[in-house]
């Protein structure tokens, strides 16, 4: 099974951000993942509209947006005018999240839910059908670099037997260092937000880092 791609790009400084796009979408990933936060669904913020705007700008590649906010359909037109393909809401975060995720498609772009590590599978199951992407958290949700949380680990083992019936993609968010992928990789997982365990920081280029993942 082909890998799933997605640095994440909180982990960089906006001092020098359209250049570091640039190396980044020559290293081979398949998709940047962005974070939009508000202070309030989590306890701080994350990416402006002029920081998207700036990536979008470029790279050609997927961009995907984690909308850890309350009430994310307000900015849901406005994240469309950015050019963002895939947007991942958290259901609770809306009253009605079917409502939401009909109206991410409307506008063109891939709706997608996040799976918090205290959220069971059972309580997001009926939102399956109609989403293209799920996000498992194995980190609760805010920050970067924490730990992976193991005990998420059987939840998306479950998910991964749930989704023979449905068409969406498995991502993991959160802590997954190079052992952790290539366990979860032979469980069916495909999808990797990669932080600074693996992708940024290290010693080695970014492009020598993903060929190393292709071939796991």
């Amino acid at each position: 099974m082909e890998k799933i791609l997605c640095p994440s790009l909180l982990n960089l400084t906006s001092d020098a951000l359209a250049e570091e796009v640039r190396k980044i979408d020559k290293s081979g990933i398949d998709i940047f993942h962005l974070d939009v936060m508000d202070g309030n669904y989590v306890p701080n913020f994350g990416m402006s509209f002029h920081e998207i705007e700036t990536i979008r700008r470029n790279t050609d590649k997927l961009l995907d947006l984690h909308m850890m906010m309350k009430s994310p359909h307000r900015y849901i037109e406005r994240y469309a005018e950015c050019g963002i393909d895939i947007i991942y809401i958290h259901p609770d975060s809306e009253i009605v999240p079917t409502e939401i995720l009909a109206m991410v498609r409307n506008y063109g772009i891939c709706p997608g839910i996040v799976i918090n590590p205290g959220v069971s599978l059972e309580s997001v199951k009926e939102l399956f059908p109609i989403v293209d992407y799920v996000l498992v958290m194995t980190v609760n949700p805010g920050f970067a670099g924490r730990d992976y949380l193991p005990w998420v680990e059987p939840k998306i083992e479950q998910l991964v037997k749930m989704r023979k019936a449905y068409h969406f993609h498995i991502v993991i968010d959160g802590g997954v260092t190079w052992e952790i992928m290539e366990r979860l990789s032979r469980k069916g997982v495909e999808g990797y937000v990669l932080g600074k365990q693996t992708y940024f920081g290290q010693t080695e280029p970014y492009e020598e880092i993903v060929n190393k993942m292709r071939l796991m």
